[in-house]
């Protein structure tokens, strides 16, 4: 493969393009046949959702679980208090605004989709900060890690608000505990192949989620911290991880790219929704996004900096401004809560119409970049 064949494909990987085209496709296909699209997606639904998409949930938690190690950006309270504020901010406020408008103008069963627009997608998320930012500035760091925060957060919701089933929690517990138990052994045993971790306690703990009453997708995240790690954190975006020889950097490198098919498939699998089937649910999770994002980061980090938190140094009101902006894309993991939330009908369909629009951030943010420039006049690069 050619150096420029490489970097194309590390560029696709690196932004999650393969979502975008499973996405693509399936907005188109359903705007054409939605019978025929339905058949064909709706069979998909269990595998993507409830099984491809753990080891999706499985990286975003190696991610939260690496930043809280000694020298990560999570390790200390005072160093994690700008960006899980900012994190904070950036759920509560949109979760707000669409309870307000499910509340107020109805109809009331939309208001279980409160959740959905709490989401930020890292990836197409950072993909747009690069392209605002330069190199090296600080609002991408930030923005990572607010992402971060906000999927940490995100699980514990989907956890503890959408149950996919009857709750058991003497199944749950039961099998839980013999899954966390195993995985402990295993690391004692210093047992040091990932596919021990995964078809052991990973399965364990599936099933004790998916008969439990908890969404499945989650099955790895309790496992992750099990698997022998590094002791202290690189930091992001350090090109030394991509060498690391420990189970869990070789775990992430094994899934990176079958999880972008994960992805393509999911894109293709749930994003299939006719134009005709927007409604107040589109419009309640695109207000939610595009608001309360950028207002709920702004006013929270402001709140955390009058408590004693710094924002990173260059990072100035206009940055957080324009990161508030960036973290407005919900699209994956808000299209995964509107699946969550709704098992079908218009509340489904609308509030996923509104989490693929969420992506109409992307073009806001750079023409706001134009007004609130990212780098002081007299150090713009030439």
């Amino acid at each position: 493969m050619t150096q420029d064949r490489a970097a194309l494909v590390r560029f696709v990987f690196d932004n999650s393009l393969l979502l975008l085209a499973g996405t693509l496709a399936a907005v188109v296909w359903a705007n054409v046949d939605v019978v025929t699209y339905d058949a064909v997606a709706h069979p998909l639904h269990f595998w993507i959702n409830d099984v491809g998409m753990v080891f999706f949930f499985a990286l975003a938690a190696k991610e939260v679980f690496e930043a809280t190690l000694p020298g990560g950006a999570l390790a200390s309270g005072r160093q994690a208090m700008s960006p899980l504020a900012a994190a904070v901010g950036g759920m509560a406020a949109p979760a707000a605004i669409y309870a307000v408008l499910a509340t107020t103008l109805g109809p009331s069963d939309l208001l279980r989709g409160w959740a959905i627009p709490c989401a930020t997608d890292i990836a197409f998320s950072a993909m747009v900060a690069r392209a605002i930012f330069p190199s090296g500035h600080p609002a991408i760091p930030f923005l990572m890690l607010l992402a971060i925060a906000d999927d940490a957060f995100g699980l514990v919701i989907l956890a503890v608000f959408y149950p996919s089933g009857a709750l058991s929690l003497t199944t749950l517990t039961g099998l839980m505990t013999v899954a966390l138990v195993f995985a402990l052994w295993l690391r004692r045993r210093r047992m040091q192949s990932f596919w021990l971790y995964l078809l052991g306690p990973g399965v364990l703990s599936w099933a004790a989620l998916y008969w439990g009453g908890f969404h499945p997708a989650l099955a790895l995240v309790p496992i992750v911290p099990f698997m022998p790690h590094n002791p202290r954190d690189l930091g992001l975006f350090d090109p030394r991880e991509l060498s690391q020889p420990d189970t869990l950097n070789r775990f992430e490198h094994w899934w990176t790219i079958p999880v972008q098919f994960v992805l393509l498939l999911f894109g293709f699998a749930n994003a299939g929704v006719p134009f005709e089937q927007i409604g107040p649910g589109t419009y309640y999770v695109l207000a939610a996004l595009l608001i309360g994002k950028p207002v709920g980061i702004v006013l929270f980090s402001t709140a955390a900096r009058s408590l004693g938190a710094r924002l990173p140094s260059g990072l100035t009101m206009r940055h957080l401004i324009l990161v508030g902006c960036v973290a407005s894309i919900g699209f994956t993991v808000s299209l995964f809560f509107a699946t969550a939330a709704f098992s079908s009908g218009a509340a489904l369909t609308q509030t996923k119409m509104g989490a693929l629009l969420s992506f109409v951030a992307a073009p806001l943010a750079i023409v706001g970049s134009r007004f609130l420039p990212t780098i002081p006049p007299r150090t713009r690069l030439r």
